[in-house]
């Protein structure tokens, strides 16, 4: 038995007291109100839930996830294993599964609804209605995945259709994602049964869906920052909201934290710090129906012990009942190794591959245009007419550069396209983490460096890298060309040289590979660009690059 003392915060009823709790066999058999000077100047309260991630776009295990973010708080993520399975299938997701159960932190897997996102792209599996009920089936997995293909739900198409009711037959939740959807679709994807939604970008959006019933997750993550437009959301509607990451690069959970720093940054906001606490923890414990204590007598002894309730410094987390970190010690479990899994069979390219010529009809070509900070890019229309019957490479004036998709699963011809505001001045950057199929993504300013750059990351059947006049640095991703075997520290310290490489060779993007990756994702607005060619989500249909 264990006691364990200081200021006991309730959030539920938005009260602090000083108080002991009694720990037994990993539950919490007594909560007591003590005198306040018994205590010592540190604070008690149920530790952080991430409501939605892909632990994938970490470029780390689940296991070295877990040591990375329970320093932080986090004691749960709940979390969609969508990218390998894009790549390894049902296998993938197994895989996941089993290495996150290797470590104290609480991963609540889901189903991956959508594999592959579209049939507009290549990807190295499909998990079809009768695979997700298999794997819904399983005590391991929780809820369904976000339904990317929302066109496919409001259309009737018959394999989404098969997946959603098997969630429903389950009573397992099922996420949303939809970013823009409102109106009559909106009402009808939501009369589904879909219940959540992390792509709101805009407040006005955001509190359509609320009041239409959606739980809307505010995402602060290492490309897409929403945080700033939706944080008033969390006063007005304290019960419909959570916070997540959806994606964080290993060198800024290391630097800035995990969801301890998207509640420092509602704080800098003026946001009630019992409404945040409520959105970290409360909401996605209940609307999920996650086993995780509350510091309440008999839940299980989940918490974490803090400085202050305004720099949220951890001090300790326990997770059922056990402590799994400390501030002098560090993170208290092990971690085993691991062997990798990987789906890859793409052949080296040369220069000729990338050549494009200009008809003579052309007037302009449409460009992917992207927004630091967002997942939705517009088009913009580059006038071309002095190219006319010439090869096209790009126009740094313009900050206007080459953009290539490489199939990884079996031997094509790469698909070119251009994309604005990347920033490049020397160089390529890319890789094989490229949502949701994750083929290889690159963008150049010369084609001998995409052509080297994507060779290497041939050579080592996964990672993402850069090609420059400085050199090549690549950071290998053996697991499924999305993961390394290596701890958060290495992990974090190779992709800081590797972005510091992209921003002194002219990116001024925040997160230049993380929103590079994005860039095959069809399913948001507005043009992108898979191994199959450019895409336009507004009528989901291929685009020709030539006007």
């Amino acid at each position: 038995m264990e006691k364990i003392l200081g200021h006991i915060v309730d959030i539920e009823n938005e009260s602090i007291f000083p108080g002991s709790l009694t720990i037994r066999d990993g539950l919490i058999v007594k909560v007591a109100r003590v005198n306040s000077r018994e205590v010592p100047d540190r604070y008690i309260l149920p530790g952080f839930v991430d409501s939605h991630i892909h632990i994938e776009s970490s470029m780390l295990l689940p296991s070295h996830f877990a040591a990375a973010t329970v320093p932080h708080g986090t004691i749960a993520v709940i979390c969609d294993p969508h990218e390998i399975a894009n790549v390894c299938g049902k296998s993938g997701v197994y895989y996941m599964i089993n290495n996150g159960l290797t470590v104290p932190l609480k991963f609540f897997n889901g189903a991956p609804s959508s594999v592959p996102a579209t049939n507009f792209e290549t990807s190295g599996a499909c998990i079809n209605s009768q695979d997700v009920l298999e794997l819904l089936s399983n005590d391991q997995i929780w809820f369904l995945s976000e339904v990317m293909n929302y066109p496919g739900v409001i259309n009737g198409d018959p394999e989404i259709d098969k997946k959603i009711a098997s969630a429903k037959k389950l009573n397992k939740v099922i996420d949303g994602h939809a970013p823009g959807l409102s109106g009559k679709d909106l009402d009808y994807y939501i009369s589904c049964g879909i219940s959540t939604d992390h792509e709101c970008s805009t407040y006005i959006e955001a509190k359509e869906k609320i009041m239409k019933g959606m739980k809307i997750l505010i995402r602060d993550g290492s490309a897409a920052k929403n945080f700033k437009n939706l944080y008033p959301l969390i006063s007005q509607f304290p019960d419909d909201v959570m916070l997540c990451t959806d994606d964080s690069h290993p060198d800024e959970i290391l630097s800035n934290g995990h969801i301890d720093r998207i509640i420092r940054l509602g704080l800098s906001y003026g946001v009630d710090i019992f409404k945040l606490l409520k959105a970290a923890i409360i909401n996605p414990i209940k609307h999920y129906k996650l086993p995780i204590g509350l510091l309440k007598e008999g839940d299980l002894a989940d918490f974490i012990i803090v400085d202050s309730l305004k720099d949220l410094n951890v001090l300790s987390t326990f997770i059922d009942g056990s402590e799994a970190y400390n501030s002098e010690e560090g993170y208290k479990f092990s971690l085993s190794p691991q062997v990798a899994i990987n789906n890859f069979c793409a052949k080296k390219v040369t220069h000729e591959d990338f050549l494009l010529k200009v008809p003579d009809y052309a007037t302009y070509a449409q460009v992917i245009n992207v927004k630091d900070g967002e997942l939705i890019t517009d088009i913009f229309n580059w006038d071309i007419r002095e190219y006319r019957n010439n090869y096209l490479n790009g126009d740094l004036k313009q900050d206007i550069i080459k953009l290539v998709v490489y199939n990884r699963y079996s031997h094509s011809t790469p698909s070119i396209g251009f994309v604005k505001n990347i920033g490049l001045k020397d160089g390529a950057i890319g890789g094989t983490v490229a949502h949701d199929s994750h083929n290889i993504v690159v963008a150049g300013t010369d084609d001998q460096y995409i052509v080297e750059l994507i060779n290497n990351i041939v050579d080592n059947k996964g990672g993402i890298g850069i090609k420059c006049s400085e050199g090549l640095k690549i950071l290998p991703l053996p697991v499924a060309g999305l993961m390394s075997l290596e701890s958060v520290n290495e992990v974090a310290l190779l992709y800081t040289e590797i972005d510091s490489l992209a921003k002194k060779s002219g990116s001024q993007l925040s997160a230049p590979f993380m929103t590079l990756s994005f860039l095959s994702l069809l399913v948001i607005p507005s043009l992108k660009l898979s191994d199959k060619g450019l895409f336009c989500s507004d009528n989901f249909q291929f685009e020709s690059i030539f006007k």
